[in-house]
């Protein structure tokens, strides 16, 4: 099966509507991609949830060590993972009521993107959200 990501319609429409998005891979060191990344999408208004065992808290937001550990519901899923570590992200994501998966710039991997696809999911690769964002959505 070969990835393709929805429309940008589709793309505006998510995130239009989510108000809560989970970053695998969120660390709390200020120089790293993802760090920036979700630092700008919650001052665009989204609650950030970081994702990382070595961390407790990110960003003001208390960390989980994965997806299956947070307790409220999550509209976007957001993955700064490296694409042989998307398969595990992926099955931890079907655990969960969250069906949008989105992993970001230069990152691709097809067997989680059919893993997830079989499961219903929405799932966005290879683009970074911030960028998305900024081109999408009208503030």
């Amino acid at each position: 099966m070969s990835w393709k990501n929805p429309s940008n319609e589709e793309l505006r429409e998510i995130l239009e509507h989510a108000k809560t998005i989970a970053v695998v891979g969120l660390s709390n060191n200020e120089e790293k991609t993802a760090y920036q990344i979700a630092q700008i999408m919650q001052k665009q208004g989204y609650r950030i949830i970081p994702v990382n065992p070595t961390v407790d808290e990110v960003l003001g937001e208390k960390a989980y060590p994965s997806l299956k550990d947070i307790p409220e519901q999550v509209d976007i899923i957001n993955v700064f993972r490296r694409p042989e570590h998307l398969p595990d992200v992926a099955k931890d994501a079907a655990e969960t009521n969250c069906r949008v998966f989105w992993a970001q710039q230069g990152i691709v991997n097809e067997e989680a993107y059919a893993y997830l696809k079989e499961r219903d999911f929405t799932v966005i690769m290879d683009l970074c959200i911030k960028v998305v964002h900024a081109v999408l959505v009208k503030k």
